[in-house]
């Protein structure tokens, strides 16, 4: 995580990066130690605790009987009252860890070390030692893969410094919040820990000014938290700001500047200005090759092919590709995934073009890679690849094959802490392939298990949220769950309404769905209400040139003619009745009969 430390320090020194106490440094004189480059938040290992301390002999702690009847006098609750004790105890839980023991003896050791300094800690006095060994234990109960202890632990860390006591404290603080966000991470409450870390970020503003350095790296850090959450408006915002102190502070074309392009190209690309996310990426490439960084300039080539691709200018995309396909195969390999995931762009990219036969080679070949990693080779890596290569295979029409991959893709991630939220997408993306393929009990089981993770994760008020609720609301319509299927839907339209907002395509096919499943249920008034509400908004601002409007139109008249009503129309403006946005897109026909009531995919 990106470090605070104290106004003492050098201001041209390295950021802090925090992790865990050295066992008897007093705080107001941490060293400094050099940040290289900020991982995403949500997609990194659990802390554990520093090994910096000198190894010790492996029988220096270790008692002469291995038979637990005589207690260890140094664990004694009696002894905790001796101020000597907790910063022993403190560094012998680190030694334990340097030595091998395991993490188990070591947790005792720094539980034991936590009562002390609370015990000795000074009335009216907030201690930095107690917070420090509170630090040390959460670290401890992360590398467990005990997340949901290590929580409190850092809950009571963060109550006891006092920031306006000096920058020692702030440094407390913000350590705190920083390894919660982290903690919270892992859980994939990603909610929770955004909201950890914007309150580390403004307490090293406080302390340090909006300009610094560390602040930057703080801002960048907290950025991609938001990417991975979807929320682009802000991460944009936190990485200008980063980019501006990066300026700043740096020399042109840096290497913390390219870096910072990088992830404003792919927020710019998320938020479909392609043209600004293509600036910001050429601009980070010949930013690395200033620095001599061959294999960066090759990731950002890859990049650029899929900024090419979005453009609809492939000749562009594969000669980026195969530009940064030589440079990868040259200095790792023909068989390292990240040869394998240009396959996988090639592949999306022939497919487009219509060139199925060379799509599928490089799927093939992809896959080839993937089956057989090579050392090194992350399980995150191999589920993303597979889950891409799936993709393709679904838009070929094989959904036996895509279900088969993201299967073996979900199967990757199990057992790793801070991945609900991509098992959770999976999970989703399954739920389809079910549908198509008729399987509707498959798909709603597959579609409730990935609601439940989002809900969990703090994701229940996303875009994509409410389109799985959407989903889900259509597989329960196929196994006949009418009141099911109706709930889902109030549920997703609530959120793409705040979301989306009324106009936006997502939210009118909810709109339409649920119209159906009112007229399903003999709710016919409810049902009228809302396709007169739609074609209103398409009349008024979307246009009539939609396919969707003729068919919605088309139903409302049924509707009306069943309760005996006729539709109130109001006078339109003739320049909204051409819609020059609209695409006519192509469905697949319904196996039952709910085709015909309007539910749209």
């Amino acid at each position: 995580m990106p470090g605070l430390v104290s106004v003492k320090t050098p201001p041209d020194s390295a950021p802090l990066r925090i992790s865990v106490p050295e066992a008897q440094a007093q705080p107001q004189r941490s060293e400094p130690a050099a940040i290289s480059k900020t991982p995403s938040p949500l997609a990194k290992r659990p802390p554990s605790p520093s090994a910096s301390r000198s190894r010790p002999s492996p029988n220096r702690f270790k008692s002469k009987s291995p038979q637990p009847e005589s207690p260890n006098p140094i664990l004694a609750d009696a002894s905790l009252d001796n101020p000597d004790l907790g910063p022993f105890l403190l560094k012998l839980a680190r030694d334990t860890i340097a030595s091998g023991e395991g993490p188990n003896k070591a947790l005792e050791y720094a539980v034991r070390a936590s009562k002390s300094f609370e015990r000795c800690a000074v009335e009216g006095e907030p201690s930095l030692d107690l917070v420090m060994s509170l630090h040390v234990l959460a670290a401890i109960y992360c590398s467990l893969g005990r997340f949901e202890e290590a929580v409190p632990v850092l809950d009571r860390a963060i109550r006891v410094p006092e920031v306006g006591r000096g920058a020692d404290h702030a440094l407390a603080a913000f350590s705190g919040h920083m390894q919660l966000g982290d903690t919270y991470s892992m859980l994939g409450q990603v909610d929770r820990s955004i909201d950890s870390y914007e309150e580390g970020l403004k307490i090293q503003i406080e302390a340090l000014g909006d300009t610094d350095p560390r602040v930057g790296e703080t801002c960048r850090y907290l950025a991609e938290a938001h990417v991975q959450a979807m929320q682009f408006e802000r991460a944009e915002e936190l990485c200008k700001k980063t980019l501006e102190i990066h300026r700043a502070h740096s020399e042109p074309a840096s290497l913390e500047e390219a870096a910072d392009r990088r992830l404003m190209a792919l927020i710019c690309e998320a938020k479909g200005d392609y043209e600004a996310a293509l600036e910001h990426l050429v601009l980070a490439s010949m930013a690395m090759i200033a620095n001599g960084q061959e294999n960066e300039v090759a990731a950002i080539d890859v990049s650029i092919g899929n900024i090419y691709m979005s453009l609809c200018r492939f000749d562009e995309a594969v000669f980026s590709y195969q530009k940064a396909l030589t440079v990868l195969k040259s200095s790792k390999g023909d068989n390292h995934p990240s040869v394998a995931s240009i396959f996988v762009r090639l592949a999306d990219l022939y497919h487009k073009t219509g060139k199925l036969r060379e799509s599928k080679s490089y799927c093939e070949n992809a896959l080839r890679i993937y089956v057989k990693p090579v050392p090194g080779t992350t399980a995150e890596e191999i589920s993303s690849g597979l889950t891409e290569i799936s993709a393709i295979y679904e838009s070929m029409d094989e959904p036996e094959e895509a279900l088969k991959l993201l299967q073996k893709a979900m199967s990757l991630l199990e057992d790793k802490p801070g991945q609900q939220s991509t098992i959770a997408g999976i999970e989703a993306r399954m739920g389809v392939m079910y549908c198509m393929l008729g399987k509707y009990e498959e798909a709603r089981s597959s579609f409730g298990s990935a609601v439940a993770k989002l809900r969990a994760s703090g994701e229940k008020k996303s875009p994509f949220f409410g389109v799985v609720l959407n989903q889900m609301g259509l597989a329960c319509v196929q196994l006949f769950k009418i009141d099911e299927a109706g709930e889902l839907f109030e549920e997703a339209r609530r959120i793409l309404e705040q979301e989306c907002g009324s106009c936006h395509q997502d939210t009118l096919g909810v709109y339409s769905n649920l119209a159906a499943t009112y007229d399903a249920m003999g709710r016919v008034e409810d049902a009228i209400e809302i396709l007169e509400y739609v074609l209103k908004l398409r009349e008024e601002k979307l246009g009539i040139a939609n396919p969707d409007f003729e068919d919605e139109k088309r139903r409302l008249s049924e509707l009306l003619k069943e309760a005996g009503r006729t539709r109130d129309r109001k006078a339109k403006s003739l320049e909204n009745l051409i819609d020059p946005n609209s695409k006519k897109t192509t469905k697949k026909e319904g196996t039952r009969r709910w085709a015909s009531l309007g539910f749209r995919l």
